[in-house]
């Protein structure tokens, strides 16, 4: 028992830190853009830094043939360790180089991204086989869990620190954090015992399986329902007249508490209900949002500033509400002998999806208009529903067997 809390909760500080790089990039470097007076199609490029996330599947066989040798112990530690390396002084070159050099800035946070995605491949691994299937469910709890809490210290707290004290402080304290974050992880995997494996993976394995191509189309469907919108809920809240102070406070405190909370309601209605009610229920209210969103732009119906606030963390909210259940599902599908193949793919689909929408996004919105941009993320949304209901319906031999 104490070895199973120990390993969540080393899977767990790794989860954060990588979600402090990603709440930089994803919600803190757009608000400072924001608030500098660029254009929302350039801050769309931000979304390109997801590229790496979309791609892993390339390199994540290499990567867990490196992590598990035929013949050896577990490399986790030492592929982390050298990852967060490269993260940390990534954020230490951005902090000198400044926010005003976009290109420059873009570039390094891309290297930033590789070095992450790639312990993301390792981490996930380790979590599918050293967790019970049982367990599943902790493991996927620190996932998302650690996700809002490193989105809420690289989106909020970043954007804090940058509005009181400077961008240099601001990247270099979440270096600093970072690093702290990523040891009890290398220090809890360094002394695994050496194996002999028998399997070697490879990207041909899972896609051999039925439940791998199922689970890639559940993940492109519900990113599109439920993240089309979401690049550009920050730039929205900043032209409703609020400043870059009030978005880190409100992305932080307030996308860290309702964040959890959704996380920890999604895992409850999963046990209750099951993965495709939760996935189906989470889609339909983030239309609902979508369309509340649209309506408030342009203070046509209802004020934005009223409406942005409440549609930011609310969004949030139901987001981490359904993908506990389809991330909990991912594990439940991926296959322990090569988890960091199988579970990567289906979050490089998650990214590939993400990176289009969120350069759509910001062309859209720039030129047709906040409007318009969230009215059309919100049918499709609902488009998304039905197929969603029939395709996250089938049941993996996996689950059968533990049913």
């Amino acid at each position: 028992m104490q070895g199973k809390w120990a390993t969540i909760g080393a899977l767990g500080g790794v989860y954060i830190a990588q979600s402090v790089i990603a709440g930089v990039t994803w919600s803190g470097l757009p608000g400072v853009l924001r608030a500098q007076g660029l254009a929302l199609d350039k801050i769309g490029l931000v979304s390109l830094l997801v590229l790496p996330w979309a791609l892993k599947f390339l390199w994540a066989p290499m990567i867990e043939r490196f992590r598990l040798p035929l013949q050896g112990r577990d490399r986790s530690a030492l592929i982390v360790l050298i990852g967060a390396a490269v993260a940390v002084m990534s954020l230490g070159l951005v902090g000198l180089i400044g926010p005003t050099s976009l290109m420059p800035v873009l570039a390094i946070l891309l290297i930033a991204a590789f070095a992450t995605a790639t312990v993301d491949i390792a981490c996930d691994g380790h979590a599918v086989a050293a967790l019970k299937y049982g367990d599943y469910g902790w493991g996927n709890a620190a996932q998302v869990g650690g996700a809002y809490l490193g989105g809420a210290i690289g989106g909020g707290l970043f954007m804090i620190l940058v509005d009181h004290a400077g961008w240099f402080v601001g990247t270099w304290t979440m270096a600093v954090v970072i690093a702290i974050l990523c040891l009890p992880f290398v220090w809890h995997v360094k002394g695994a015992e050496a194996r002999v494996r028998a399997h070697t993976p490879s990207l041909r394995a899972s896609l051999a399986r039925p439940e791998i191509r199922q689970g890639l189309l559940v993940a492109a469907l519900y990113v599109i329902a439920q993240k089309t919108g979401m690049g550009m809920f920050g730039a929205f809240f900043i032209d409703a007249g609020y400043d870059l102070a009030q978005l880190g406070l409100l992305s932080g405190l307030g996308g860290l508490t309702l964040g959890l909370a959704g996380a920890l309601f999604g895992g409850a209605f999963v046990r209750r209900f099951g993965t495709r009610r939760v996935l189906v229920a989470a889609v339909a209210v983030q239309a609902a949002i979508l369309a509340l969103v649209g309506i408030s732009a342009g203070d046509v119906l209802l004020p934005a500033a009223v409406v942005a606030p409440v549609a930011m963390v609310a969004s949030g909210a139901v987001m981490a509400f359904g993908f506990v259940a389809l991330y909990g599902q991912f594990m439940v599908w991926s296959d322990p002998r090569q988890g960091g193949v199988d579970f990567t793919l289906f979050q490089c689909m998650d990214a590939a999806v993400s990176m289009v929408a969120g350069v759509t996004a910001g062309y859209v919105a720039e030129y047709l208009g906040y409007g318009v941009f969230f009215s059309a993320a919100c049918i499709a949304s609902l488009i998304s529903l039905p197929i969603i209901w029939r395709v996250a319906g089938h049941r993996s031999p996996k689950e059968v067997s533990h049913a």
